[in-house]
């Protein structure tokens, strides 16, 4: 297995009973926090049932949580706590002490994607799994060659390394109005304005676009979807053919993004993680509350835009 990243945690622990011999290769150890995850009572499920209130309680407390954990990345004193909670995790589940040096991160908590799993310290621990905290050097016939030089052999390779997460494939797909790709636009740095629309892209809106990385991408891409019904019922309402945003408010947001990530762990946490582009610009993450992004995607902008008027072209009756 070549990876130790959120998919590892999970694969991991669901294959080690599986196999004969199972070889981690890990480059970077992560923080990994162990996953509350626990069942729902059916007294609770009766309370949520009959007490509609009390659940949304306790939703908007586990949301609080997640906001919570938004701010603390601004600051590097406010993680402390959680690397705290984390060590002493890795303490507790694994006693060896050079297996646990190997896992120790040495970045600051949140500067690469924080694992959440209640298995996967358990099953590094199995008389069958050897953690390599090293990377792959060659891949062979037979055998996988790690950094260390050794000579492991192998007949399956299982690849968790990541996603494309700021070199989006659909990119090189896009065209706008120049004929130019999203990815020739870019240039490796990918830009939006509300992570939804792009300069010199007329008609065109992403979802979970650029620097929309937040704790729930469920709420944030139901908040997106309602900006883009909006934005086609204003156009069929104001007969606009054709919104483009505009070059200086897309320009304008992006450097208020850029400087509310100075500092932060995601920007200066000790790591190199996917958050950062091929030109080290922070192109995933969104700084603020998914509250205050919710409330700028309640309600299409249509001043922020370029508006291409024309005749509506109507629909023959069925």
């Amino acid at each position: 297995m070549v990876g130790n990243g959120a998919s590892g945690v999970q694969f991991v622990p669901r294959i080690q009973p599986r196999v004969e011999q199972l070889h981690v290769f890990q480059r970077t150890a992560a923080w990994v926090l162990p996953k509350l995850n626990t069942e729902i009572s059916e007294t609770w499920r009766t309370v949520f049932r009959r007490f509609p209130f009390v659940q949304r309680a306790w939703r908007a407390l586990l949301w609080a949580g997640m906001e919570l954990v938004t701010a603390a990345a601004h600051h590097r004193w406010a993680v402390r706590p959680g690397e705290w909670y984390g060590l002493r995790y890795l303490r507790r589940s694994i006693p060896d002490p050079d297996m646990r040096r190997a896992l120790t991160p040495n970045f600051a908590l949140g500067c690469k994607r924080v694992l959440l799993a209640n298995g996967f310290y358990r099953a590094l621990r199995q008389p069958n799994v050897e953690l390599v905290p090293a990377a792959v050097q060659e891949v062979r016939a037979r055998a996988v060659v790690g950094a260390d030089g050794r000579e492991r052999a192998v007949d399956t390779i299982i690849f968790g390394t990541g996603f494309h997460v700021t070199d989006l494939p659909i990119a090189e797909r896009v065209r706008g109005r120049a004929g130019r790709s999203l990815a020739e636009e870019w240039q490796g740095s990918p830009q939006a304005y509300l992570g939804t629309t792009v300069a010199g892209f007329p008609n065109a809106f992403l979802l979970f676009g650029p620097n929309l990385g937040v704790a729930s991408a469920f709420a944030l891409i139901e908040a997106q979807v309602r900006y883009v019904v909006d934005a086609v019922r204003t156009m069929e309402r104001e007969g606009t053919v054709s919104v483009e945003v505009r070059p200086d408010v897309q320009a304008a947001f992006n450097e208020r993004v850029q400087d509310a990530l100075e500092g932060t762990v995601w920007n200066a946490g000790g790591c190199s993680s996917y958050y950062l582009d091929a030109n080290g610009r922070n192109s995933t993450v969104w700084p603020w509350s998914v509250l205050g992004l919710q409330r700028r995607l309640r309600r299409f902008d249509l001043d922020a835009y370029r508006v291409e008027r024309g005749q509506r072209v109507r629909q023959p009756a069925a």
